[in-house]
């Protein structure tokens, strides 16, 4: 597999005690950045004090749909044709699913369990966060795609850890059905084939939404996140000292 360097992350550190993370890809051509307002967001509303939010950069490469033109992107895209049918980029798909459990392993290295760990994206991102969550060794504390789809699904059995350790973490799913660039029946499809893999997941459709996100998926996320990774708590700093 062809060596690629990756930018460093953008980092918005935990305001309190870094009790879990949130790692958040990003969309082709765009950049970590493009997705900070999300932690802007909730730093204004003193939300997830006690959460790191970790937005990686996706590397400069070649990308087929766009005439070879280099731009960041997690892999490369050959067409928009059905999913269960085109040509996938298996070998930058991996290399970057490979890439992100780095990122949750050098999280777990710092004292956050994986538990308390929730990986997801948009479009691209939101595809890679999917397929590195399910195939992650431990179980994370989330998984969330918004406007996406899942990779490799005829090879997905295979890529899955035998103990499946992600089998019982709830799957969030956001999808416009005005998506004009990933279909929303590409979602829908993908959530399907998730459940049948025995996944738990929750697809929620946004009327009249295009490739993007919208204010109400936002705050079914922001619900998602408070679900999955609550604030654990002053009192649990005394725990350990015994």
């Amino acid at each position: 597999m062809a060596h690629i360097a990756y930018k460093a992350p953008l980092v918005v550190p935990a305001l309190k005690r870094h009790s879990a993370t949130v790692i958040v890809a990003h969309g082709l051509g765009d950049s970590g950045a493009g997705w900070i307002f999300l932690a802007e967001n909730w730093r204004r509303r003193s939300k997830f004090e006690e959460v790191s939010f970790i937005f990686p950069n996706a590397p400069m490469i070649p990308i087929t749909l766009n005439m070879g033109m280099r731009m960041p992107g997690w892999y490369d895209i050959k067409s928009l044709s059905d999913i269960s049918s085109r040509e996938e980029d298996e070998e930058g798909i991996l290399r970057t699913r490979d890439y992100f459990h780095s990122l949750i392993d050098a999280e777990v290295a710092k004292g956050i369990p994986a538990n308390r760990i929730v990986i997801g994206g948009f479009s691209q991102g939101g595809a890679m966060a999917l397929i590195s969550g399910v195939t992650y060794k431990s179980q994370l504390g989330g998984i969330f795609g918004l406007s996406c789809y899942l990779l490799l699904q005829k090879k997905m059995k295979d890529l899955i850890p035998k103990d499946s350790p992600n089998q019982n973490t709830p799957i969030f799913m956001g999808h416009g059905d005005a998506d004009q660039v990933v279909a929303h029946r590409y979602g829908k499809m993908s959530a399907d084939a998730l459940k049948e893999l025995g996944y738990n997941v929750d697809f929620r459709t946004y009327q009249d939404l295009v490739h993007s996100a919208d204010p109400e998926e936002i705050d079914h996320l922001e619900a998602y996140l408070k679900q999955q990774i609550p604030a654990l708590g002053e009192e649990k700093k005394s725990e350990g000292a015994l």
